[in-house]
């Protein structure tokens, strides 16, 4: 963040001789807030506002759910709005599981509603799976320095936060050890009734393949399913457009 012209970084700006704080104050706490989130820098700006259902066939149909692709994202959309409204009046509310092939705006959406949340100054984490558990593997790393963050601090973060966000729940190479981790961190979420937001771009079939079925009935406890889908990625589809556009 660069340095406030108005007060010079000091916090505090002189009004009829007296010092008040200044505006920069709520930005930088603001910045703090998502830098803490582990929101990534790409999806800071990702709001509802920004949301285009342009991207999603109003012909083309859902054959599983028998809807438009437009009337899934509709329906998916309205959830995500409404579990912002929901969780600012109970921390308790049940949390969300987005599906969709890659490229189908669900991590988009997902960020709408952690930006949503975070400008409320609600607590939350957003984490994407294959990073987390590479940090977790990274704790049993020799030569890590000490002033790392330990397991116990890493799955304490993602168990207890207010709001996890687990970003890629897909299919990776998961091995006994890291479905345990995951099955430990959504067991504790459901036992004290924590919501938890879930992108993955496999079926639910599929994923309970990858993460055993207890797993599995944790997610089905705790979340709505909500499906987004399209015909073409949205980003090759952007990139397309920029590239007319030039």
């Amino acid at each position: 963040m660069k340095a406030c012209s108005v007060c010079g970084d000091r916090g505090v700006i002189v009004k009829n001789n007296i010092a008040v704080p200044c505006p920069c104050n709520k930005q930088r706490a603001l910045a703090n807030r998502f830098r803490e989130a582990g929101l990534p820098e790409r999806l800071r700006y990702h709001t509802f506002d920004n949301f285009n259902f342009k991207y999603y066939s109003r012909l083309r149909i859902d054959s599983e759910r028998m809807i438009t692709y437009y009337e899934s994202a509709r329906r998916t959309y309205l959830a995500a709005q409404d579990f912002v409204r929901n969780f600012k009046n109970d921390r308790h509310i049940d949390g969300l599981l987005i599906t969709g092939p890659v490229g189908s705006g669900k991590t988009f959406l997902a960020a709408c509603i952690a930006n949503a949340l975070l400008e409320a100054e609600e607590l939350l984490l957003f984490v994407v799976v294959p990073d987390l558990l590479d940090r977790l593997r990274s704790t049993y790393d020799q030569n890590r320095q000490g002033g790392d963050y330990s397991e116990k601090d890493l799955m304490d973060a993602a168990r207890e936060v207010p709001l996890l966000f687990l970003d890629d729940l897909g299919a990776h190479n998961y091995t006994e050890w890291t479905k345990n981790k995951l099955y430990s961190i959504l067991n504790y979420r459901v036992n004290h009734r924590l919501p938890v937001i879930i992108t993955t771009n496999i079926s639910l079939e599929d994923l309970g393949e990858c993460l055993g079925e207890r797993t599995i009935s944790r997610i089905c406890q705790m979340c709505w399913p909500y499906r987004l889908m399209v015909e073409d990625d949205i980003r090759m589809v952007q990139r397309r457009e920029k590239l007319r556009e030039g």
